[in-house]
């Protein structure tokens, strides 16, 4: 059970020299996701040797450039690597319409299962399941529908207590599935030894919540309480939140004040306003409010274990 966070592009609006928008690839689980997709996304793949065949599903914040407009071109390298593998793409309602006509126009039509998952609700939703993870979304306030995502581990079996098993000669190693799934177990004399006793608890699941372009929205704090990695947009300093408000974007206080108040244990803030040279200040002024906080960069990796 691990996060493994690679952070391919973290700046705002118009992609510059050393400057990539947002994309991001997560691993979890054992599972691997793409998270937006802006201009430069495979070259940043490729980059930086993330798993380029291992995704199956794509996340999409929402339909502006600066998170998308990287998807047909990624789409299309699928194509032209015979990619035979379902891919599975999550966004707002509009996505299949784009993405299949700027297919079709340019007559690069994929030959692989491409599969659209498009998403109109307000309120938070199930979109992904499976025996590894869960996806959630987190409904964003921004300028056109936007959606964060909130990627999950499923909790693992119950751990076996050996040395409380082994007072028990009657219990075998046939029992153990049995004990795993929490069942009690029942001795030959009528005896039944509770579950707890033969169980340790599993380890908690770890949780990545992904907040893109937003302002600033409290209500998505119950939805993301207690995570271990939160990504939150913080475009402006906090001396510009009235741009801030007027663009539908978050200030670093603003984003830090969320991770404070959804005590989750590591913050990590991006999609930079280009009018900034120094990028240390937006920790700087993070940290007043939440410590634990740390920069997006691209190439840069966040492990949780």
């Amino acid at each position: 059970m691990s996060i493994n966070l690679t952070i391919l592009g973290c700046h705002s609006a118009t992609p510059r020299a050393n400057a990539f928008p947002t994309a991001q690839y997560l691993e979890i689980n054992n599972r691997h996701f793409l998270i937006d997709c802006g201009e430069g996304t495979q070259r940043q793949m490729r980059k930086y040797k993330v798993g380029f065949t291992k995704i199956n599903h794509i996340f999409i914040s929402h339909l502006h450039g600066d998170h998308f407009y990287g998807l047909i071109g990624l789409l299309s390298t699928y194509g032209i690597l015979s990619r035979e593998k379902e891919l599975h793409i999550f966004g707002p309602k509009g996505i299949k319409e784009v993405t299949l006509l700027q297919l079709k126009i340019s007559q690069s039509h994929a030959k692989y299962p491409l599969i659209f998952h498009e998403l109109t609700s307000k309120e938070s939703e199930l979109i992904f399941e499976d025996d590894k993870v869960t996806v959630r979304t987190i409904p964003l306030k921004h300028r056109v529908y936007t959606n964060g995502y909130l990627f999950t581990e499923k909790e693992k079996p119950k751990k076996l207590h050996i040395d409380n098993i082994n007072h028990y000669e009657e219990i075998d190693r046939a029992d153990y599935n049995n004990i795993k799934a929490g069942k009690d177990i029942v001795l030959s004399t009528g005896e039944i030894v509770p579950n707890s006793e033969l169980t340790l608890p599993p380890k908690k699941p770890l949780s990545y919540a992904f907040c893109s372009d937003t302002c600033y929205k409290p209500d998505i704090i119950p939805i993301i309480k207690n995570a271990d990695l939160l990504y939150h947009e913080a475009t402006f300093l906090a001396d510009k939140t009235d741009l801030a408000k007027k663009t539908k974007h978050a200030t670093t206080k603003e984003a830090a004040l969320i991770a404070k108040e959804a005590t989750v244990n590591k913050l990590i803030i991006g999609h930079y306003s280009g009018r900034y040279k120094d990028i240390t200040l937006f920790k700087d002024e993070a940290q007043e409010i939440f410590k634990n906080t740390k920069l997006a960069e691209p190439g840069k990796v966040f492990k949780i274990i």
